[in-house]
């Protein structure tokens, strides 16, 4: 089958420029992989074109990984396996690859896989567009090269693509036939799931997949399930471990981090939340240079007023899960809400000179400890920025001397 010409070029060399060009592309998507989970600092990749058209958008999804490995990573290994099967013949010859004597139809394999690979490739293209709603362009040239692929190595065999998989099922079968063949297979398979079970559990690899285990469950949700009611939010005892959340009503984070503290107060006996203020927002916060979280002021104004009514917890959550604007919006949605809100009251107490004084208490508090950004957290003297995954909160509050319910270890 080495003497088969494709357009007058044997098919041998069609093969190595598509292994050898698709070799390539998967080292750049790896490389972008690597920029857009890794690099705090890295630029846009090449691209990255619009908010449909970005390779780095898909490359921050868990969909951009499988068993916790890069599927760049896995297309490196599938590229580098095919030319492995195009050199088997000569480096059979060597004692250490003496194995590869088994691969007797490199074509059929090849082919096998090509066609596999092109078959999972439209599954994720079906992903990419019904569910991530983002395209990965250099994705889709290693789409239609793995397909070129398989369409250059089964020209030639008999039956097509059926017959280069029936011819590589029956090879395979044959190899492991010698028991020696057989043991190292096992040995082979069981390191190998060792290494996916690894990469899996601890997600290295992956940060996507990390904070879809930290965060899944409350960033998925557009409604707060655990909210609890009135101004206390956890224990009302003196002696309770007090957790002060500094939060932006119009901070993405911090509504997913709301979701949290309400679940945390339910799983321990002895836990306090105390939501402070700090609105990124120039209308209140003099700190900021320019322009951010614009509305989270009057938000945080609305929350406070609240308070004053009973109200504070469920209005607090109410604004993080809908996030209005603007006053008038603000007014409507706590209008219709079903609280039983004194609205003349509420709209008094949200601009009255006390909430103004507590916001800008809490926003200078923040600032003269370094909390500069939201969400922070505060646990006795110790000071966090940034929301933590919801095991690591407790574990946490637990360090801090949280006890929790039963229910945490059964």
């Amino acid at each position: 089958m080495d003497n088969i010409k494709i357009f007058g070029i044997k098919k041998s060399v069609w093969l190595w420029v598509l292994m050898i060009l698709g070799f390539i592309v998967t080292i750049d998507l790896a490389y972008i992989y690597y920029q857009a989970n890794f690099n705090q600092n890295a630029l846009p990749s090449f691209c990255v074109v619009n908010d449909f058209i970005d390779c780095d958008g898909v490359a921050k999804t868990t969909e951009s990984q499988f068993f916790g490995v890069p599927l760049a990573y896995w297309g490196l290994f599938l590229y580098a396996f095919m030319m492995i099967l195009m050199l088997a013949d000569k480096l059979k010859n060597f004692k250490l690859l003496k194995f590869l004597e088994v691969f007797k139809n490199k074509y059929h394999y090849i082919a096998t896989l090509g066609i596999i690979s092109f078959i999972i490739s439209m599954s994720l293209l079906g992903v990419s567009l019904m569910g991530i709603h983002k395209l990965c362009i250099m994705c889709a040239v290693t789409y239609v090269i793995n397909l070129f692929i398989g369409l250059v190595s089964a020209d030639g065999i008999e039956g097509h693509f059926l017959g280069a998989f029936k011819q590589s099922v029956k090879d395979f079968a044959d190899a492991l036939k010698p028991i020696s063949y057989r043991i190292a297979f096992i040995v082979v398979m069981i390191c190998a799931c060792g290494f996916l079970t690894w990469t899996y559990e601890s997600a290295k690899f992956s940060p996507a997949l990390q904070s879809e285990r930290n965060f899944g469950e409350f960033a998925h949700t557009k409604i707060n399930k655990y909210s609890i009611k009135g101004n206390i939010l956890g224990s009302d005892a003196k002696d309770a471990v007090v957790l002060e959340v500094y939060s932006d009503y119009k901070c993405p984070i911090c509504a997913v981090g709301n979701r949290m503290v309400h679940k945390l107060v339910r799983d321990f006996t002895n836990v306090r939340v105390e939501h402070k203020n700090l609105p990124l927002d120039t209308s209140c916060n003099k700190n900021l240079k320019q322009p951010f979280h614009q509305g989270s002021c009057i938000l945080a104004q609305y929350g406070l007023a609240a308070r004053n009514q009973g109200k504070f917890w469920e209005v607090e959550s109410l604004l993080f899960d809908v996030s209005p604007s603007t006053e008038s919006q603000i007014l409507e949605l706590l209008k219709n809400s079903g609280f039983g809100l004194d609205m003349d009251k509420l709209q008094k107490d949200a601009h009255s000179i006390d909430v103004e004084r507590e916001i800008q208490a809490d926003i200078n508090y923040a600032m003269s400890r370094g909390m500069i950004g939201t969400p922070a957290m505060k646990l006795d003297n110790d000071f966090q920025m940034g929301m933590k995954g919801y095991t690591t909160l407790k574990e946490w509050v637990i360090k801090h001397g949280g006890q929790p319910k039963h229910h945490l270890f059964e």
